[in-house]
């Protein structure tokens, strides 16, 4: 494990106007708060590859780099699709993440910091484009969009399927009438909350060494089984009881070290190393592309499996689902003018004995 620092995201609630852009904010769910005004993903670079259908919003992390200009503002932004078939095991292919940044100096935020009150007239702010670039937002997702609606050309849409998903909601009443359809709130985007970050505390060393203790003691009773042996060739039996023990003692490493702070979603430690949740598909360092500019790319923050108690997804038979999301980024953050930078996502899941084990009260 790397020595470097971790900080840890909870999920809080917070007023509308604070997730917005100009606070440089740290969230999960709604619509994304874009950091540069231009330069966005594109409709295609926003899709699923498996089912090829729009990936919703799942949270972004403001992380600016101390000492490097260039970087300044600098928001990574993560997006996953809402179908729960494209949720395999260890297929990162539903998720895509990208990164944004700016200098202090630029065109869309003012130089200084922005104002701890609410600016006045900003609940009348509109969110169905950018305001400096003038680039339209689809209503749904919050994403680039220029299709409008052919009938009353005040909303548009980032394509056919989320116009159709509106107007099945509560456009085919709202059309051309007087109602507002910015009130309405999007069936599309996950619930909303501010994400607060707060340093981790150093574990003891003592509670290091009962770490040690019980993954001996775990070890050793894996080792009891006569039965099992008898059933079994040799080296198959030691193959299994190797990778069994390995993939508990990883498992349960994860759980004692988010024991003290239970609701974690987010662990942010750029230049670190994961908390991985299982000894299965880890990445090696072959997995994880170099950056288009040539740079390698290094962990900066893991999204936890807690964090989907909070979006509204569970159900009894196939859902979004996952047991950590790692994030690499570039490790120079390079610049692409005002492009929004692809990232790379590894989505590494529990395996069924760990999903037994974490349903156990």
């Amino acid at each position: 494990m790397s020595s470097a620092e971790v900080v840890l995201g909870f999920l809080e609630e917070a007023e509308p106007w604070r997730l917005r852009s100009p606070q440089f904010p740290s969230k999960v769910g709604g619509k994304p708060a874009w950091l540069c005004q231009r330069g966005l993903p594109s409709l295609s670079g926003l899709e699923c590859e498996i089912c090829r259908l729009p990936l919703a919003f799942l949270l972004q992390v403001y992380a600016p780099i101390s000492g490097q200009d260039r970087s300044f503002h600098r928001t990574l932004f993560l997006f996953c699709c809402k179908t729960p078939e494209c949720y395999t095991s260890n297929d990162s292919r539903c998720m895509k993440v990208f990164r944004s940044q700016l200098p202090r100096r630029n065109e869309f935020y003012p130089f200084d910091p922005p104002p701890e009150d609410e600016p006045s007239g900003d609940h009348d702010q509109d969110q169905s484009l950018l305001p400096v670039s003038g680039v339209k937002l689809c209503w749904v997702c919050g994403c680039p969009g220029n299709k409008g609606c052919s009938r009353c050309h005040t909303v548009t849409y980032c394509g056919k399927h989320h116009q159709t998903l509106h107007w099945k909601h509560t456009h085919k009443k709202e059309c051309c009438s007087q109602e507002a359809s910015v009130v309405t709130a999007s069936p599309c985007v996950f619930p909303e909350f501010e994400l607060v970050i707060e340093p981790e505390e150093e574990e003891e060393e003592e509670e290091k060494e009962a770490e040690g203790e019980e993954e001996t003691a775990t070890a050793q009773s894996s080792e009891d089984c006569p039965s099992l042996a008898e059933t079994l060739e040799e080296t198959d039996l030691e193959e299994m009881a190797m990778h069994e023990t390995e993939d508990n003692k990883v498992f349960q490493r994860f759980k004692k070290k988010i024991a003290p702070e239970p609701h974690q979603v987010v662990r942010y430690s750029r230049g670190g190393s994961p908390l991985w949740v299982s000894s299965q598909h880890i990445p090696s360092h072959q997995d994880v592309p170099a950056c288009t500019c040539g740079a390698k790319r290094t962990f900066e923050f893991q999204v936890m499996p807690q964090l989907l108690n909070s979006l509204c997804v569970d159900t009894t038979g196939a859902s979004i689902d996952w047991g950590t999301l790692a994030v690499y980024s570039c490790s120079v953050s390079c610049d692409h003018d005002d492009d929004y930078s692809p990232e790379f996502i590894w989505k590494q899941d529990f395996s069924s004995d760990q999903q037994t084990q974490i349903k156990q009260p």
